[in-house]
């Protein structure tokens, strides 16, 4: 999920990325959480902090923004990242019928068994533990939908007609916001349901497919890319 925000994100910057898929890359993170970057001799992960290096060698999106602005994009980013993010953890991994038929084959799908199971019954706990910290472990999945409904609204009413959340520029927003609603809308369930909470949005699906079609589409043929499968879905059909 976070994969397609980070990828969004430095294309917007104009820098060179070759994304290169491997079954233990979250125990090479050095915070065991995916993605992160390689440059030169240093590893740094997450997008947060990804952002943070980018800029520090700079290169920045948000630049153009006054102080208020970068306020206001800094709370959209933790509605995203508190109800959109949260709310794809807690299909894949607490939602039985979706965890056995779909997460625990996908998640495990690279190792032998009995491995497979372990490390997939392992995440599970992980991600379980986390939703019970923040108080979503009680939640429903008609509670959990509706939680993203609202962040919809919320970022469809800010986008409004503009083509990026801040008029004609990207900024970190435009790119998190894409790869998490991409995730959601391309990404395999057991139902359709969290994709049609976006897509009750048409102005959201017209963002996802601009960013589609400008940072991504003829990308996946540069020699200083490697397109992971995952990275070819598409909302173009």
């Amino acid at each position: 999920m976070q994969l397609f925000c980070l990828q969004a994100f430095l294309q917007m910057c104009n820098l060179p990325i070759r994304v290169i898929c491997r079954a233990n890359a979250e125990y090479m993170s050095p915070s065991g959480k995916v993605p992160f970057i390689h440059v030169g001799n240093q590893v740094v992960s997450e997008l947060g902090p990804i952002v943070q290096f980018v800029k520090a060698k700079g290169h920045s999106l948000s630049d153009g923004l006054d102080e208020v602005q970068k306020a206001e994009m800094k709370a959209y980013m933790e509605l995203v990242n508190n109800m959109l993010l949260t709310a794809e953890l807690y299909l894949q991994w607490c939602d039985d019928v979706t965890v056995e038929e779909i997460t625990h084959p996908r998640y495990g799908s690279p190792y032998p068994w009995p491995l497979n199971r372990i490390l997939s019954y392992q995440k599970q706990w992980e991600v379980r533990r986390k939703m019970k910290a923040i108080g979503w472990a009680g939640k429903t999945l008609e509670q959990v939908l509706e939680d993203v409904d609202q962040c919809c609204h919320a970022l469809s009413q800010r986008l409004g007609t503009q083509p990026y959340f801040f008029n004609k520029q990207p900024t970190e927003l435009d790119a998190l916001v894409f790869g998490h609603l991409f995730t959601i809308l391309t990404t395999q369930l057991i139902t359709d349901e969290l994709s049609e909470k976006v897509k009750n949005y048409s102005n959201l699906t017209a963002f996802c497919r601009r960013i589609e079609q400008q940072y991504f589409e003829g990308h996946e043929k540069d020699s200083s890319t490697i397109a992971t499968r995952s990275s070819k879905r598409s909302l173009l059909r």
